[in-house]
């Protein structure tokens, strides 16, 4: 199915549903509002799924890995190989996201979406769109073509754990040099300099920080991307896995689930979902803000906050992963609270 395709088959957003869930949250034995965010967070869901009965959510982790040729401009503290290595680790469950994933009993699903290689643990979904991308200091990422069948595959990987029962989707990304892209993406469509938008990554010394800005201000002037298409930004200066995610976003929204953003990299792929189809964006939910520059700028572009600040950068969606938690504890209070009369309480009264 194409993408235009699938974008037609998103549903709107269930208000009715959500006013039904405030309805309930005001109904119960705390002072109004009380929890803040969390309470948000279900009345979400409730327009997501459009009932206000939540009782469970059976999440799923879904990492889009893939490699990028601009490593090749020495962007990053490792080589390439270090993304593979790290999916197969991925697949053994040992790392970062999937030790944490273990604590709240969530599979992780690594996806290779474009690394150099072929993953070899069992695990691992294969769904390479191409073997890497192109040096974007030097020429495109990909073909347009690819750009839209990278996002189609994220929103097909999404339809296949749905149709497995999974009814929430926790992003994350995997891929040595990623937030070079990221950040070219980020100073394309906000219209920033590169210089504000692009961050360490996973550990640059300032030197090599200039030389990655330099980089990034290269394959904007190589590519000359149009911030009005996303697709061509995308294509030029972006990378495989930030498509996939875009295809994970709006494959969220199709299939009437929310999806969780992580951090700086999977956040430019819910803005860019967000412009490729803005019936999606009522399906995302901020989880983080990352400590990258741009990840606040991020937030504030899609209109969302985050509950955590916490100043972590891992990607992986660790950030992601920990958020659910918090929706583990809204849902135990959501469920669980005695309304005002069974607990024998004077009900709060929303006041002027």
């Amino acid at each position: 199915m194409k993408l235009e395709e699938y974008i037609g088959q998103i549903r709107p957003f269930d208000q009715k549903a959500a006013d039904a869930a405030w309805d309930w949250w005001d109904s119960l034995c705390k002072p109004l509002r009380g929890m803040g965010m969390l309470e948000e967070m279900i009345v979400q869901l409730a327009g997501i799924y459009g009932t206000e009965k939540i009782d469970s959510l059976n999440p799923v982790v879904v990492i889009m890995g893939a490699d990028n040729g601009v490593v090749a401009e020495g962007v990053s503290q490792t080589g390439s190989e270090v993304t593979a290595q790290v999916l197969e680790n991925m697949g053994d469950r040992i790392s970062s996201v999937c030790i944490m994933s273990r604590v709240e009993g969530l599979e992780v699903i690594p996806v290779n979406i474009g690394m150099f290689t072929d993953g070899k643990h069992p695990r691992i979904w294969n769904r390479p769109v191409r073997y890497g991308t192109g040096n974007i200091a030097k020429e495109p990422a990909m073909t347009r073509e690819e750009a839209d069948r990278a996002i189609v595959t994220g929103i097909e990987v999404v339809k296949e754990l749905c149709g497995q029962g999974y009814r929430m989707i926790i992003t994350g990304e995997m891929g040595i040099g990623n937030t070079t892209p990221s950040s070219a993406i980020a100073s394309v469509l906000l219209s920033k300099d590169p210089a504000e938008v692009t961050g360490r990554g996973a550990g640059l010394s300032s030197q090599a920080l200039e030389h990655k800005i330099e980089v990034i201000r290269q394959a904007i002037a190589v590519n000359q991307p149009d911030k009005d298409d996303i697709l061509d930004v995308v294509s030029k200066v972006g990378s495989l896995d930030i498509a996939g995610m875009i295809g994970c976003y709006i494959g969220g929204a199709v299939m009437g689930v929310p999806v969780l953003i992580d951090g700086f990299i999977s956040s430019i792929a819910a803005y860019c979902a967000a412009k490729l189809s803005p019936a999606c964006r009522p399906y995302m939910v901020a989880t983080h803000c990352s400590a990258e520059p741009a990840g606040q700028m991020m937030l504030d572009a899609l209109g969302m906050k985050a509950p955590i600040q916490a100043g972590m950068h891992l990607g992986e969606g660790t950030g992601a992963v920990t958020a659910y938690s918090l929706y583990k504890y809204a849902l135990a209070l959501y469920n669980g609270l005695p309304s005002f009369g069974e607990a024998k309480v004077e009900q709060y009264q929303h006041l002027a």
